[in-house]
């Protein structure tokens, strides 16, 4: 059975819109606002640096009863205890991830069409969580691949019995459609971190998630 996770609320790191801000506090504003769980992703970053950040994550949020997760790096979640990792469509496979790291932590994979589905059925069935996306063009991610939009959110949505959230280039404006079309919750990366008020952007989407 996997750690405790919301996904309601999914905040994702980007070390490009924190700019020289303190990560912690600016993650520590986003969690007082509403953030649910966390994702590090630092996909540049040295190592040694991610799993840092991951372990100074985790103490900042387990207090709090916040989950951490590990953008690809099965590595550095376990160095660093984190509570799982998300994998992409080209990491370690989630059958692989899972033996390695058990059947406690959380394993989160990407899906961002049916083709996808179809070709990463026995992974999902591995996994905790998927993300489904991206819902609108986003800079943030560079290989994320064509927006789908909130019908191909749904249509995806409705293959998979998994707990879902929405991701790509998300503002409160789409909150609502996407949890009529079958989101558990919403990733954010730049409408949060790229605030001027982290905590009030994410209190915004809490909100509009009606929590």
């Amino acid at each position: 059975m996997p750690r405790p996770f919301d996904l309601s609320l999914y905040l994702i790191t980007d070390v490009a819109l924190i700019g020289e801000r303190d990560l912690l506090a600016v993650v520590g504003a986003a969690v007082e606002g509403g953030a649910s769980i966390v994702q590090l992703r630092a996909p540049k970053a040295p190592v040694r640096r991610q799993i840092e950040e991951a372990r100074a994550l985790k103490a900042l949020l387990t207090p709090r009863g916040i989950a951490l997760v590990v953008n690809d790096r099965v590595d550095v979640a376990l160095a660093a205890d984190a509570d799982g990792v998300h994998l992409g469509q080209d990491d370690m496979a989630a059958r692989d991830a899972r033996a390695v790291l058990g059947p406690e932590r959380i394993i989160g994979l990407s899906v961002g069409s049916p083709a996808e589905f179809a070709a990463s059925r026995e992974e999902v069935a591995m996994v905790d969580y998927v993300g489904i996306g991206p819902v609108r063009a986003t800079g943030t991610k560079s290989d994320a691949g064509g927006a789908i939009g909130v019908e191909g959110f749904e249509a995806v949505r409705r293959l998979i019995d998994k707990p879902a959230v929405a991701i790509g280039g998300l503002t409160v404006d789409i909150v609502p459609a996407l949890s009529t079309a079958g989101a558990d919750g919403v990733a954010v990366i730049s409408a949060i971190l790229g605030a001027s008020d982290v905590k009030a952007a994410a209190r915004g989407f809490r909100e509009a998630l009606g929590h």
